[in-house]
């Protein structure tokens, strides 16, 4: 039986395109940053959303086609108390797909602990908290997370409001003393290029989403920045480039000694 061979079309052909363009922007971010070495062994963060997924895939195949040497293993943390569910069967053929161990790590928040701290900051923590104990328990020298170029401009802005400081998320961090080196290889692109990477793939992401989600001063920073940028796609850009050109000769440095 003659197998019928697929003609591309116009649209498959802009896919394939764009996910090159990604695939090679998160190249560069590689590449710039010195994100990756020869003998890494590299723990994903893999959520369930469209950043994550995208993460581990392009990472996955880029240690089959690019001429580094690395290991690469995707964790999913389940929080108990929250509704929040991913597709596991998903998430599972996914991982066997690109030839990557996954392992699932249960753990509780107590949200009825009083703190002053919100549930979206909490939860994020000990998400956190968790894959750093896990990089060690899985030798695992990098701890690679799925946030993007918008991430990074939210939370410079909202440092900015709340905390009256000028920092956000760096590409590379070493952390407890060079043992774990965080990175975030998809700085470089912006969230309308995940969404559109996700869609293209194909993505079937959570199940049940986080009841906090839409009430966060993450979403609202969000919305602000869609206000202001509009379609004028040079903002954020420039807002993200304005982090590598800090002109303190132009800035009211207040001495340290009047800030309290």
């Amino acid at each position: 039986m003659e197998t019928v061979k697929k003609t591309k079309t116009e649209q498959d052909k802009k896919d394939e395109c764009f996910q090159r363009k990604v695939a090679k922007r998160m190249g560069k971010a590689i590449s710039d940053f010195e994100l990756i070495e020869d003998g890494d062994r590299i723990m994903v963060g893999v959520s369930g959303g469209k950043d994550s997924l995208a993460l581990l895939e392009l990472l996955a195949l880029r240690r089959k086609f690019n001429k580094q040497n690395f290991e690469v293993v995707a964790v999913h943390i389940n929080v108990l108390e929250l509704p929040y569910e991913v597709d596991r069967e998903f998430l599972k053929g996914f991982c066997e797909k690109l030839d990557v161990p996954l392992i699932y790590r249960d753990i509780n928040v107590d949200f009825d602990r009083p703190s002053k701290k919100p549930a979206c900051f909490r939860c994020s923590w000990h998400r956190r908290t968790t894959l750093f104990k896990m990089t060690d328990e899985f030798k695992c020298n990098k701890l690679a997370l799925g946030h993007h170029m918008d991430d990074a401009i939210e939370t410079l802005l909202m440092n900015m409001m709340y905390q009256g400081a000028v920092c956000s998320m760096p590409a590379k961090l070493s952390m407890f003393q060079g043992n774990i080196i965080l990175i975030r290889p998809l700085i470089l692109l912006k969230d309308a290029e995940m969404r559109e990477y996700s869609r293209i793939r194909k993505f079937v992401l959570e199940k049940e989403l986080c009841p906090h989600e839409d009430v966060t001063k993450r979403k609202e920073t969000t919305k602000m920045i869609e206000r202001i940028a509009g379609d004028d796609s040079r903002i954020r850009t420039n807002m993200f480039r304005s982090m590598s050109n800090v002109q303190s000769e132009y800035l009211p440095i207040i001495p340290e000694k009047k800030l309290n």
